[in-house]
């Protein structure tokens, strides 16, 4: 980047960055606004507004910049990931898809400390961005209200449950390729791989049922009980819980007058308000969740990995043989790509080069059983 003053004649590396900057704030414009819309909470929906108008700011600078350089910024809209992003958070809510932002902002908010032409509020708003997605995803250091609805609603979702849904697809789909190539190098290709890709189909996809409903079910157990030992300190100690609370709230940036008559307030009211905030502020639990439900979790992975196990073995089903092993290898290159360039929506890395690297690393495994397959094939016959 050339170091010029703000009113100095755009270069073309100039010209690239404003359109960089330009296309990052209409994502971002576009996202927030579409989490606002869908956002049910009054105090959130105003909170994703204002980041819209504050993104759609920043993009006009660019915008003014480009076109006082007789470069026309009218065609652009979100990007392909950010429309990914968007349905997703039309369809599941703005929990599904606030880690992954957050992740997008830390990356971003000092983009602009080198930028002479960024106004000098940009860098600050890009910071505080940063904090405030932060909060959002991970749950703490905002006061009201709004603390305990972040944390309830956001830590157990986001760009996590975005992340684990496109890994476990990955799962069966390398786990099953690998099997069936392996199976398919030892028998060249027939009846057998399509047995094996449907046992390796099923017994993967209710392994990872039956781990995540153990692990959703166990952290509930958990939850509760940690839970019903908070009801117990909360009657029998409420002066050491209530001395807790105001800890916490110092800790969130709340004097220490300030954060003992809050913790006050809410010890000494109502049983059921106090419970619910100790849970949250202290444990970190929202107790109307409690982790979700393990059923759904557990049929979800089941689905995944069902989904991305059954792709090498369609070819089998239609064809044996060399043309199988071959249409098999085909359609799991095109599905690995997939799900490399669908990871990077949370990521924000490049889709060509995750897709790319996802495909090697697939053909790597499938290659290594395949040769195995061979081997043995070769052994036994």
């Amino acid at each position: 980047m050339r170091n010029n003053g703000p009113d100095a004649p755009p270069g073309a590396a100039d010209i690239a960055r404003y359109r960089t900057n330009l296309q990052g704030e209409i994502d971002g414009a576009a996202i927030y606004e579409v989490m606002a819309a869908a956002e049910k909470d009054p105090a959130l929906r105003e909170l994703y507004r204002r980041l819209a108008e504050t993104e759609t700011r920043h993009g006009g600078v660019w915008r003014e910049r480009l076109e006082a350089a007789g470069i026309a910024t009218l065609p652009l809209g979100p990007s392909w990931r950010t429309r990914i992003l968007m349905w997703i958070a039309r369809r599941f809510g703005p929990a599904a898809v606030v880690a992954s932002i957050a992740e997008k902002e830390s990356t971003d908010q000092l983009m602009y400390d080198a930028q002479p032409e960024a106004t000098s509020s940009m860098p600050a708003d890009e910071r505080s961005h940063a904090r405030l997605l932060r909060e959002l995803a991970h749950g703490g250091g905002l006061e009201g209200g709004t603390v305990a609805r972040i944390e309830g609603r956001h830590r157990m979702s986001g760009g996590n449950a975005l992340r684990a849904a496109v890994l476990g697809a990955n799962d069966g789909l390398v786990s099953n390729l690998s099997l069936s190539m392996g199976v398919a190098g030892a028998s060249g290709g027939g009846a057998a791989v399509l047995v094996a890709g449907f046992a390796g189909l099923l017994a993967g996809a209710l392994s990872m049922a039956i781990g995540e409903w153990l692990s959703v079910q166990s952290a509930r157990e958990l939850y509760a009980h940690q839970i019903a030992v908070e009801r117990e300190e909360l009657v029998q100690v409420p002066q050491e819980e209530e001395e807790e609370l105001a800890l916490i709230y110092q800790a969130k940036g709340l004097s220490a007058e300030q954060a003992r008559a809050t913790a006050h307030s809410i010890v000494a009211g109502d049983a059921g308000r106090a419970l619910d905030t100790l849970a949250r502020e202290e444990l970190g639990i929202d107790p109307d969740a409690l982790g979700g439900s393990a059923w759904v979790a557990a049929g979800t992975s089941f689905c995944l990995f069902a989904l991305g196990a059954s792709v090498p073995i369609l070819p089998f089903l239609v064809a044996s043989g060399l043309p199988a092993i071959v249409g098999s290898v085909v359609v799991s290159v095109v599905a690995l790509m997939a799900v490399g360039a669908a990871i990077t929506i949370v990521t924000g890395a490049s889709a060509l080069r995750s897709g790319a690297r996802q495909v090697a690393l697939g053909l790597a495994a499938a290659a290594i059983t395949f040769g195995l397959g061979s081997l043995v094939g070769a052994a036994v016959h």
